[in-house]
């Protein structure tokens, strides 16, 4: 019996692991679905082809070439290399080593773990380049107001995660005697193996099986860590480029009773007492815009949660280089840090939301903020999950003008206008023409 209590304790800290990551994805879930629902079904031949070019393709992250090449490096190691977690599952359930050895051949084997290990040193390069451009190079969209304390935070404790992970990965395999004394595989880490050319047989084994119960237990973590990191994007990038706005930029949504209003102003035969032709009177709207969370849709919800931080939309946003208060990243950073408060007091209230005298408007995003966007897309343009701030932007600025007739005196003035004189400017109807006699 004591033989199999490594295997029960592996195990247990599976089930441990992915117990406790299933538990915080259906939090996500249920968060998310706190959105108004949206139909985001349509056309999706387009969307499976978005989700594959931009998601699992980065074809967004490669516009700029630096980071994007590095970030795809890091994508692609990191996820391939964690296929090797099968085998460790199956070692560490059944108390084998390396079970995939004898089942592949040395040659295919060997292919697929030097493959690896060369991608480990790969990810430890990008990783480490990363780390030199957050920190030393320090570049510009990474220290932003919003990016100090947690956010500035996570970003270099993940790149720290996978550098640790990296380097036991390379130690299990150096470390690993049949492994290699095998010569199938070890690409680099044979280079790494005269490191502990003075240790002994015992030590080795030890060094292995530390490293091997390390990594094993440091991907569990890095797992999930995901839904406390702006690192929810792996998971988050494919769901969120495959429901993503297909139509053009410059178009935006329409309230229907908005619109069925303006076509009765401008039928002059329409009955505004009339019945519908069904006669089922028509639901007067909770509210025109948002002004919280759980206002918005489910689409602008997961986007918040997909919000990678990179910054290319803030570094891209016109009124923030003019040196306006707007910042598009931290529209989406307060978007989610107000929706994970609204889930934390469901769970703190058995389910059910306690009011609690906060809203998304005002007390994370200013009106400052809301009224010195352009609306020139460039941040939708940029973002590489297709993430979209600008749609949050205007359904909080639908919601102080329709709801709070709280627009700016300029606007204020030009709607003025615009019902007196049916233009945006200060003069009489009987003088729009004048201009074509002068």
């Amino acid at each position: 019996m004591e033989k199999y209590v490594p295997n029960i304790f592996f195990a247990f800290i599976l089930i441990a692991g992915i117990g406790y990551f299933v538990m915080n994805v259906r939090k996500l879930i249920r968060n998310i679905k706190l959105g108004k629902d949206i139909d985001r079904t349509d056309r999706k031949p387009e969307r499976w082809k978005n989700m594959a070019k931009i998601a699992l393709g980065q074809y967004k992250m490669v516009r700029r070439p630096l980071s994007g090449i590095l970030h795809i490096v890091v994508y692609i190691g990191f996820i391939l290399i964690n296929i090797e977690m099968l085998e460790i599952v199956i070692d560490g359930l059944f108390g084998t080593h390396r079970v995939f050895q004898p089942v592949l051949g040395n040659g295919i084997y060997g292919f697929l773990i030097g493959t690896f290990e060369i991608l480990a040193v790969l990810v430890l390069v990008a990783v480490i380049i990363f780390w030199f451009r957050r920190n030393i190079e320090r570049i510009k969209r990474f220290w932003s107001a919003e990016m100090e304390g947690w956010p500035k935070n996570d970003g270099n404790i993940i790149l720290y995660f996978e550098i640790v992970l990296m380097t036991l990965f390379l130690v299990m395999n150096a470390t690993d005697i049949p492994f290699q004394e095998a010569g199938a595989g070890n690409v680099i880490s044979q280079f790494i193996a005269p490191l502990f050319h003075d240790y002994s047989h015992e030590a080795l084994h030890t060094i292995e099986k530390t490293a091997w119960w390390l990594h094993i237990v440091g991907i569990l973590i890095f797992l999930n860590y995901l839904y406390y990191s702006k690192h929810l994007h792996i998971l988050l990038a494919f769901p969120n480029t495959f429901f993503a706005n297909l139509k053009p930029k410059g178009e935006f949504t329409n309230l229907e009773s908005v619109t069925n209003e303006v076509k009765m102003m401008m039928d002059p035969s329409a009955d505004p007492y009339a019945m519908p032709e069904d006669g089922v009177e028509e639901e007067v709207p909770e509210k025109f815009g948002a002004s919280d969370v759980a206002d918005l849709n489910w689409v602008q919800l997961m986007n918040a949660y997909t919000c990678t931080e990179c910054g290319r939309c803030t570094s891209s946003c016109p009124a923030n280089l003019t040196g306006k208060k707007l910042s598009p990243r931290k529209i989406m950073m307060d978007t989610r840090d107000r929706l994970e408060e609204v889930g934390k007091n469901i769970d703190a209230n058995n389910g059910e939301f306690k009011p609690d005298g906060k809203q998304l408007l005002d007390d994370y995003i200013t009106r400052e903020e809301l009224w010195a966007c352009t609306s020139c897309n460039a941040c939708v343009q940029e973002c590489p999950v297709n993430i979209d701030p600008l749609s949050i932007i205007m359904d909080m600025r639908r919601y102080l003008v329709m709801e709070e007739s709280a627009a700016p005196q300029e606007l204020n003035m030009m709607m003025t206008n615009i019902e007196n004189n049916g233009a945006p400017w200060q003069y009489s109807q009987m003088d729009r023409l004048n201009w074509k006699d002068e």
